[in-house]
């Protein structure tokens, strides 16, 4: 498939992630109050879209809190700035099982509920946007699997889509993408999709540039692609993205570095990302673009 550069390209920012960043970068924020922030700062770099995990505010543990999602909500919509929210719902689906010779029972760390409770902050807050994993996985940070078996994926995804929020699929390999089409014909999401391409994530599709373009020669051509990979090689993506016709994600859910030595900020990043885009003759569109090019409705604050 030959490249087909895209030319108005959307940025997200992954602002805090789920992953043990805490401690590592000084910028990762942990409060409701930080995380608003720093994707407010991230929107007026740039950003049309802020994805939003929360955390615990003393320890930066991952949360799935409703009252500190529903602060975020709050703080990003009453800002000054205007940016398309997207909540992550892949927490809930965590499984630590223990040593090769007795699995079972499960350890510390498992964090496995239904349905109903892994998106509830979603049905509460009402981002525009939120994710589906779409698929189960091993993870390299830690010894668990992320858990999303088809039929809570199907449930998820009605509930999603019932609720007026569009998924955004994604996907960490081929397989993901194979399923998320049966969703869209089986009804449980709507085409056209959005997709976003999780590449470089142990133990799921590396981030070379074969993989790459057999991600995106797996998405139909009517649904909304964007791509990111983690640490070093994220700019590098950056402009893979645009190459192949998808859109970008940055962020400090997926790298802390600016360059070598330099701790970056969720703002400083997207900056970079935007002098990518626009060097490459592309340009940067905003929040009401993106909310015209996928059917979104703008929420108001409660």
């Amino acid at each position: 498939m030959p490249f087909a550069m895209n030319k108005d390209v959307f940025i997200t920012c992954a602002v805090t992630g789920s992953g043990s960043t805490q401690d590592r970068s000084p910028h990762v924020p942990r409060s409701p109050t930080q995380i608003a922030e720093s994707a407010i700062d991230a929107a007026k770099a740039g950003a049309a879209i802020v994805h939003c995990h929360v955390r615990d505010p003393e320890t930066g543990a991952p949360s799935r809190d409703l009252a500190l999602y529903r602060e975020v909500t709050e703080r990003i919509r009453d800002a000054d700035v205007d940016v398309v929210l997207n909540l992550t719902a892949g927490m809930g689906g965590d499984i630590v099982f223990g040593p090769t010779d007795a699995p079972l029972p499960v350890r510390d760390g498992t964090d496995m509920v239904g349905a109903t409770e892994r998106v509830a902050h979603i049905a509460e807050c009402l981002p525009e946007i939120c994710t589906l994993d779409c698929g189960t996985m091993n993870f390299a940070e830690a010894d668990y699997v992320m858990t999303n078996t088809p039929g809570m994926l199907r449930a998820m995804g009605r509930i999603m889509t019932d609720l007026g929020v569009k998924p955004e699929i994604e996907a960490f390999d081929t397989g993901h993408l194979w399923f998320a089409k049966e969703l869209v014909k089986e009804g449980v999401l709507d085409a056209p999709a959005l997709v976003q391409l999780c590449m470089g994530v142990p133990w799921g599709a590396p981030d070379d540039l074969n993989t790459f373009m057999a991600m995106v020669n797996n998405v139909p051509e009517e649904w909304t692609f964007s791509a990111f990979a983690l640490g070093r090689n994220q700019m590098a993506y950056a402009a893979a993205a645009v190459l192949a016709g998808g859109n970008v994600r940055v962020g400090l859910e997926d790298n802390l570095w600016l360059e070598k030595g330099v701790l970056a900020t969720n703002a400083q990043l997207v900056e970079r990302a935007v002098g990518v885009i626009e060097s490459m003759g592309a340009r940067v569109i905003g929040p009401a673009a993106v909310r015209e090019k996928l059917g979104l409705t703008k929420r108001a604050p409660v």
